[in-house]
């Protein structure tokens, strides 16, 4: 899978997707720190890459609608987190990724599980 690691996220987490087969890019790497959210989606969009992160402004489906990108991971972790919550976090997305595609979807990663935020495929629907 195709990701880019928000500037949030440094290099043992993009060593550890890399690890396990992934091609990782970062936002540090491309010089795009401090960019805005919607400079940083639309360059992981140019780039048909999934953005990793642990800023909660991509958890709004209403602000960025999963189905325009090629993926959002969210890593939520605990009120206080340690090293140990982060491993744990990209462990449970690493397990993730094996199992199916972030394409088109928003991912909440937490140690353990990952939710999968589902687009009302018919907006009229109620």
């Amino acid at each position: 899978m195709r990701l880019k690691l928000d500037e949030n996220l440094g290099v043992r987490t993009a060593a550890m997707l890399r690890d396990a087969g992934h091609d990782v890019t970062t936002v540090v790497a491309e010089g795009l720190c401090s960019a805005t959210d919607s400079t940083l989606i639309e360059a992981c969009r140019a780039e048909g890459r999934c953005l990793v992160t642990l800023d909660l402004e991509f958890s709004n489906p209403l602000l960025f609608k999963p189905s325009d990108y090629r993926g959002i991971a969210v890593l939520r972790l605990s009120r206080k987190p340690g090293p140990q919550d982060l491993f744990d976090a990209v462990q449970t997305l690493i397990g993730g990724l094996a199992r199916g595609s972030p394409d088109r979807r928003l991912w909440i990663v937490q140690r353990g599980r990952i939710r999968e935020y589902q687009e009302d495929e018919d907006p009229g629907h109620e």
